[in-house]
């Protein structure tokens, strides 16, 4: 698993997607990470928080965000808005759907 880029986004736009976004405690003592909460933001965002997130992040931002999602962060529906939106504007490659959870078993 490769590690996860940092940002040093806007304390306060960073603590407004928390408080908005996450109706819940974290789990276990660490704070959630600014992907998980810009993941989960841009998974249930209505469209002027999605015109927000564009301008303070800017597309490329977004786009590593999508890269790096886990499974289940970010919704089909908001999987494929966004990917429409991010790959007209950065040109970049994203896959079609999100990732998703394997439970298969690897076997050595």
């Amino acid at each position: 698993m490769k590690a996860s880029r940092t940002y040093s986004l806007p304390a306060d736009f960073l603590s407004e997607l928390e408080r908005k976004f996450f109706w819940w405690e974290p789990v276990g003592s660490q704070p959630r990470s600014e992907i998980r909460i810009v993941a989960q933001a841009m998974s249930l965002a209505p469209f002027d928080d999605v015109r927000r997130l564009e301008a303070v992040l800017g597309p490329h931002r977004l786009v590593d965000v999508m890269l790096e999602a886990q499974p289940g962060w970010i919704s089909d529906k908001s999987w494929e808005f966004w990917r429409g939106r991010l790959q007209l504007a950065t040109g970049r490659a994203i896959p079609q759907s999100p990732p998703r959870r394997s439970f298969d078993a690897e076997v050595f």
